[in-house]
């Protein structure tokens, strides 16, 4: 039995029909397109691909009902790329991404830390990203993205 509810995703509220089951992960990225909210772990909240931000707090969307989502504010990598925020081109200049998969939950997780935290520690920066796994092992690089991204944003202010 599929029910209507409105989610508010990167500053559109958007309506669609969800069945009880269904993970906001399948209906960010299976019915509104959402790409960048990925499943790398078959929905076991095990990898971080899926993360999105909800109500400011990085959550994996594997592990969250879509119908408890209603009334939230969520936001993907594509509000953060649309929002020109510095994580994005710090990322690209650090290299942070070789086969990429893995790059938007990385990105999302260190947007929520920066939003709470604008001037973090390395060691900061690695405990928020430590629920991400990369396969292919550029974790130093995000550590040093993420801290000259927070520069940035300091110095915008």
């Amino acid at each position: 039995m599929l029910r209507e509810i409105k989610l508010a995703v990167n500053g559109e509220v958007r309506g669609l029909r969800v069945s009880p089951e269904w993970t906001l992960q399948y209906v960010l990225h299976d019915e509104l397109g959402i790409t960048s909210v990925k499943d790398m772990c078959g929905g076991k909240g095990e990898c971080g691909s899926c993360t999105v931000i909800l109500d400011g707090r990085p959550v994996l969307s594997c592990m969250v009902l879509a119908m408890n989502c209603e009334g939230k504010l969520i936001e993907t990598l594509e509000g953060i790329a649309k929002a020109n925020h510095p994580l994005i081109p710090e990322y690209v200049k650090y290299h942070c991404m070789q086969c990429g998969y893995c790059t938007p939950g990385f990105i999302v997780t260190a947007k929520a830390l920066l939003d709470r935290n604008p001037d973090p520690t390395a060691d900061e920066v690695r405990e928020a990203l430590a629920g991400n796994i990369c396969r292919c092992g550029t974790y130093p690089q995000h550590v040093k993205a993420v801290l000259s991204a927070s520069k940035q944003l300091r110095r915008a202010k």
